[in-house]
């Protein structure tokens, strides 16, 4: 498989857990001093232990200086798209542009129902978040006013703004068919976990999305492709993938980007969150950076 080529990125992915918000802020503390790129929060709004993740987002960028943080993915059922725009739109500007935003389609449908959110069929689901990246575009476009008329969303006349700090990425963590085509039409980035999407899948799902990046008249290389990683750095042998020493941890990494098409990855501890994240921030990140200018420049 191709290697696209694009800058290796790292990041956190903190549990949003309410009892524990203290080590949620030393985990961004963390991230931002140690040199990692970014910071996801998973949006699960319909549940109980967790806190809100769109009241959690400017908390963590107002404490940060340089670290960008997204929502790992946002439920889109229960955001409404143009307040979803308008909001990223927001925290992007009061950050300088350190917002980028990950959409999901939904899953989980009794609990979202169970909040008030709609019950969708895996087909309108689709059409629902093809909608919602038309309709989060025209919030952020410069027109005076903007009507949109789908089966999902409907607009009708409002006006756009404020722009933007810096063009935010739509990052989709999806996996059929027919959305991995539409990612690579109209979005920026690909935010797959590992526990769901095993590298055996990726070669596949890369060619969905190349497939249609190419329709798009597009490059495969615009693609960010953003992989969650759970698991533990140890000090003894390995135990499994992801579940091993720091050395095996590069070359897992490391053949991800140049052979498995990531670029990007966003670190989940199975236990003992800030030592681990340092010692990813520390004796892997900067290893796997390495490594892959080493290959790139090999070939």
């Amino acid at each position: 498989m191709a290697d696209y080529g694009r800058p290796v990125q790292f990041g956190v992915f903190p549990t949003p857990n309410a009892a524990e918000r203290e080590e949620i802020l030393a985990l961004a503390d963390v991230a931002d001093q140690r040199g990692l790129d970014l910071i996801g929060i998973q949006d699960h709004p319909y549940q109980r232990r967790y806190l809100d993740t769109w009241m959690l987002m400017p908390i963590l960028l107002a404490r940060t200086e340089r670290v960008r943080v997204f929502p790992d993915v946002t439920s889109l059922p229960l955001r409404p798209p143009a307040v979803l725009a308008k909001a990223a739109a927001s925290l992007d500007l009061l950050s300088d542009g350190r917002f980028e935003l990950g959409l999901g389609a939904g899953a989980f449908w009794d609990a979202i129902g169970a909040m008030g959110g709609p019950r969708r069929t895996p087909g309108q689901a689709a059409a629902a978040l093809g909608e919602a990246i038309e309709v989060i575009r025209a919030m952020w476009s410069d027109e005076r006013s903007v009507r949109y008329h789908g089966d999902h969303y409907q607009l009708d006349g409002v006006k756009p703004g404020p722009a933007p700090a810096h063009d935010i990425g739509i990052w989709l963590g999806v996996t059929g068919p027919r959305l991995l085509e539409l990612l690579g039409r109209t979005a920026d980035g690909w935010v797959p976990s590992h526990s769901y999407i095993g590298p055996d899948k990726l070669p596949g799902m890369h060619e969905r999305i190349d497939a249609g990046v190419t329709t798009a008249g597009r490059d495969p290389a615009e693609i960010q492709r953003i992989y969650n990683i759970f698991g533990t750095i140890t000090a003894g042998p390995s135990r499994g993938s992801f579940d091993g020493p720091a050395d095996q941890w590069i070359e897992e990494l490391t053949g991800l980007v140049v052979d498995g098409g990531m670029d990007t990855f966003v670190f989940g501890p199975a236990t003992d969150p800030l030592h681990q994240v340092q010692a990813f921030a520390e004796d892997v990140a900067p290893a796997v950076r390495a490594a892959v200018e080493t290959h790139r420049r090999s070939r």
